[in-house]
């Protein structure tokens, strides 16, 4: 959908459709000015615009939920996005879909710096991680909106090293290797050489490497695997739940870090009486397990399942990000 049918003939005629020579995309790769020159809104006034920019917003809410890790903060960045849109000369803008992106990413990348500053301590002094809003669906499957905002497998366990990377490396992994972005765009919102920007993407894409394996696909064996651990756990069963650890696992909460085999074991056993009562659910399109206590959701476990073994668990418990989600649908 590029936004014409909203217009008349006449004005399509008139060549006030914003397209570019080369048509409008979603990335802002179009002619390298950053989506500006003439043409968009400059007859068909803010209901248009508005009608154009809503064919973006879930485009621009999955830019902002990577690099904000909240959907409440990613809907916020949507909507200041849309401001600055309305308040600036659309018809200059010849790629809105560029031009959109890159701003959404000014906005996030000054949310980020923002959330730094308030920090009591050094995020290298934090016991753990901060850990991000999960995305949760019935195991049935998401709806459409929420597989628009989880594709590309954007699952838990990659926001969760993203929370750990710099403001401005964040911005140039998430632009350019999840929304193909070019360097050169990227570098004018970080303030940096495209150069000095290809280092920032490539130091992320170490990190996110190094922390967020490529899980196994299959829902079904995912869920197999998921439910050997949580009944291991409810049984108090340490070998059954090192045989379904990878050696190496790593378990991830605000609270702090645990590595090892033996050592998340030994933790699983100590929370068994939370996974009697674990239900399944898919966060962030994986399938994991919720805890609800008194009609109250309390917790979230994420499983990175590779090569039929558990290498990443995150859980989040943060009241503040499980207060907006709904889990009713586990009821249906």
């Amino acid at each position: 959908m590029s936004g014409d049918e909203f217009l008349t003939p006449e004005e399509k005629a008139e060549g006030k459709s914003g397209v570019g020579p080369r048509g409008e995309s979603n990335g802002p790769e179009n002619d390298g000015s950053n989506g500006r020159r003439n043409g968009l809104g400059s007859a068909g006034g803010t209901e248009i615009l508005a009608l154009r920019f809503e064919t973006h917003r879930a485009r621009l809410r999955a830019v902002a939920y990577r690099m904000l890790g909240s959907l409440a903060e990613a809907d916020d960045a949507v909507q200041e996005t849309w401001l600055r849109l309305s308040r600036s000369d659309a018809g200059e803008i010849v790629n809105l879909g560029g031009w959109l992106t890159t701003a959404v990413g000014r906005i996030c990348l000054d949310m980020l710096r923002s959330r730094r500053t308030r920090r009591e301590e050094p995020l290298d002094e934090q016991p753990g991680v901060r850990m991000p809003e999960p995305v949760l669906a019935p195991v049935t499957g998401a709806d459409p909106e929420q597989q628009a905002l989880l594709a590309d497998s954007v699952g838990l366990a990659l926001l969760v090293v993203l929370e750990t990377l710099s403001p401005a490396e964040r911005l140039a992994f998430v632009l350019h290797d999840l929304f193909a972005v070019p360097f050169g765009e990227v570098a004018t919102v970080v303030g940096r050489s495209p150069a000095a920007t290809r280092q920032l993407a490539s130091r992320a894409r170490r990190r996110v490497q190094g922390g967020a394996p490529a899980p196994d696909g299959d829902p079904d064996r995912q869920r197999e695997v998921v439910d050997a651990f949580l009944a291991a756990a409810r049984d108090g069963d340490f070998d059954g739940l090192v045989a379904v650890l990878d050696p190496d696992v790593v378990a991830r909460s605000g609270a702090g870090v645990t590595t090892g085999a033996a050592a998340v074991a030994s933790g699983a056993i100590t929370f068994g009486r939370l996974a009697a009562v674990g239900r399944h659910a898919l966060v962030n399109g994986a399938v994991g397990v919720v805890g609800v206590m008194e009609g109250r959701l309390v917790s979230v476990l994420s499983f990175t399942v590779v090569h039929g073994r558990i290498a990443v668990i995150d859980i989040v418990r943060e009241p503040e990000r499980l207060a907006g989600l709904d889990v009713t649908f586990l009821d249906a």
